[in-house]
């Protein structure tokens, strides 16, 4: 079966194209031995004849500096050990800024492999009045060019042609292939052969489009630009907050009222105890949250869509780089709060070694999505809810300072490794390529929702609900001896190890509860919430949990309890990552160590102050 590979600079469409083409019948999975996505998918032509369609990492040039890259230069070339080399290459450029999809296309060219340059997004660039003359540019380049439209129906028929055409005559055997590394003249030359391609080829409008500039003015502006990215991200905490609210609301009367049913349809013992205590407190515990999480990844894929994060990497440049950060440690930083471990995986767009580990180690401050959970509990408990100014809400200014405190943590961070560990080694220059902005597809954006809200109740339905089982029987067995007079818990094998645990964490005000509810918080971050439900459900308190952390907890126990959530080591789940990304256990260990002790030291100076306060 003749075998296509989609190759494409970041943005210019390419994942879009892919997934009109292969629609379902596709397949994402990792290349052997790395943490490379891969994407595989069959297609069937207008003609019935059936492709196999490889959606490789994005790449500037085949120069390869960085893993992504490393895979698409290998699987062009033929030299990757698991991945069969392409019959057809389909280079796809980016109709409204085709420089860098042109260059690749001229470098590609050296390979003698079959080659159709896609032109895709032909339907923006006409919109905006530039002409590309498809005919020209195909005898220029020596290759088939055929122009598409990812996202519109219909949009891939003339690629579907050229594929059938291509198909009948028979996919001619590779020829000599001629590519070597591209030196600092060959980069030139293929440059100025780009420019006069374009110039033969591509019409500007009459009158330009001046509104991207007129918008960069501002969103580019080291002041203005800076302001609106704090207000940017400032709504977007104070929207975490309080927009969700009312549905946060609407879940936890649900689970309550299906709590009081499992109390009226089953009688008093452990199947009541479980379904109450397990089911219901535990994991309905968690669910409560979706809602916030929700809002948390609808600002970042609308934000995405837009064109605006690649911005947000060119303005935080100058701040990152003072602490050490590469500019484009930036997307990854900011795909750490919904989850650290795309965002660490993220970090591969990043060509050097020594910046893509600096990321990797300060990605897991990032406030992901799983804290959400822990914050709003703890805020919600025991910060009272009022307007600051007339116009604030003080539990969303609390959250805002939680997730700024983590970044601060990241930034500091980053500047002692740089000091440590790459004390000599200057930093490379930040190249980026600003994609154009486009409003964002309300379909697409609805689709990564509720992929990531499948993602959330998945995680509650499996790792979730089995912590939760194992908490509740630690916090049900053994039972109490005949004569007992403390609660039942307090004979259980959870007080035995939170009891155990208690002396280390006592000088930060941490009780056996607390203590217990850390452990099973390894597998992840949210379980913290439902272990805490559960303890205190079968401890015999009524009402909902945050009415009992309030009562058994003070001030300065949640305080610290917060202060340690923004520090806290990560999941098991993401040291693994951490481990295969960084290429071995000590940057792993390394990253669990000062998490740590971090969490320990910001833990103990904030209870020991508020103590000293008189909040304790």
């Amino acid at each position: 079966m003749p075998r296509l590979a989609l190759v494409g600079a970041p943005n210019c469409g390419k994942t879009a194209l892919f997934n009109a083409l292969t629609g379902s019948r596709q397949k994402v999975g990792n290349y052997a031995g790395v943490t490379v996505e891969r994407k595989v998918g069959s297609a069937i032509t207008p003609a019935g004849r059936r492709v196999d369609i490889v959606d490789l990492p994005g790449t500037y040039s085949l120069r390869a500096r960085s893993p992504d890259e490393e895979v698409t230069r290998d699987v062009v070339l033929g030299r990757h050990r698991a991945e069969p080399a392409p019959d057809l290459l389909l280079v796809v450029a980016d109709s409204v800024s085709p420089q860098s999809g042109l260059r690749l296309a001229m470098e590609l060219r050296k390979v003698g492999r079959p080659m159709i340059l896609v032109m895709n997004m032909i339907d923006i660039a006409r919109h905006r009045g530039i002409g590309i003359d498809i005919a020209g540019m195909a005898r220029l380049i020596g290759v088939p060019v055929v122009a598409a439209t990812a996202v519109r129906r219909g949009g891939q028929d003339e690629l579907w042609r050229a594929l059938d055409a291509a198909l009948a005559e028979g996919l001619a055997a590779p020829g000599l292939n001629r590519w070597a590394e591209p030196d600092g003249a060959e980069l030139r030359r293929i440059h100025r052969e780009v420019s006069g391609l374009i110039a033969a080829t591509v019409t500007e409008p009459a009158r330009p489009d001046t509104r991207t500039a007129r918008i960069d003015a501002v969103l580019l502006h080291p002041v203005w630009g800076l302001a609106v990215l704090l207000g940017l991200m400032f709504a977007m905490f104070q929207a975490v907050f309080t927009g969700a609210a009312p549905v946060m609301d609407l879940i936890g009367s649900a689970f309550d009222g299906l709590g009081a049913l499992a109390g009226q349809a089953l009688p008093r013992g452990l199947l009541l105890s479980f379904i109450q205590d397990a089911v219901i407190a535990g994991v309905g515990g968690v669910v409560v949250f979706l809602p916030q999480i929700l809002i948390l990844f609808l600002f970042i894929l609308l934000l995405e869509d837009l064109g605006y994060m690649a911005r947000a990497a060119f303005l935080m440049d100058r701040i990152m780089g003072g602490a050490g950060l590469h500019g484009r440690a930036f997307i990854p930083l900011l795909s750490s709060f919904a989850c650290a471990i795309p965002g660490i995986m993220s970090a591969r767009v990043i060509d050097s070694r020594r910046d893509r580990l600096t990321t990797i180690l300060v990605a897991p401050l990032m406030t992901c999505s799983a804290r959400i959970p822990v914050y709003t509990l703890i805020i919600s408990a025991f910060i009272p809810a009022r307007r600051v100014a007339g116009v604030f809400d003080l539990r969303g200014l609390v959250m805002f300072g939680l997730y700024a405190a983590g970044i601060a943590a990241a930034l500091g961070v980053s500047f002692v490794a740089k000091r440590l560990f790459w004390r000599d080694r200057p930093a490379p220059p930040f190249m980026l390529e600003l994609p154009d902005y486009k409003m964002p597809r309300l379909r697409d954006v609805a689709i990564g929702l509720m992929a990531r809200a499948k993602m959330f109740l998945k995680r509650a339905g499996t790792t979730i609900f089995a912590m939760t089982v194992l908490i509740w029987v630690l916090a049900t067995l053994p039972r109490p001896p005949d004569g007992a007079t403390e609660p039942a818990i307090a004979y259980s094998f959870a007080a035995i190890i939170g009891h155990w645990i208690e002396p280390l964490m006592a000088p930060i005000g941490f009780n056996w509860q607390i203590c217990m509810a850390l452990v099973p918080g390894m597998a992840a971050r949210e379980v913290a919430v439902s272990a805490l439900g559960t303890v205190y459900a079968i401890q015999g308190d009524e009402g909902a949990l945050g009415h009992s952390l309030s009562t058994h907890w003070s001030l300065a126990t949640a305080l610290s309890f917060l202060a340690w959530y923004v520090f806290a080591p990560q999941c098991v789940s993401t040291l693994a990552v951490i481990r295969r990304e960084a290429g071995g256990a000590r940057w792993m260990w390394l990253t669990f160590g000062y998490m740590f002790a971090l969490a320990y030291a910001a833990s103990f100076v904030v209870y020991n102050v508020a103590v000293a306060l008189g909040w304790g």
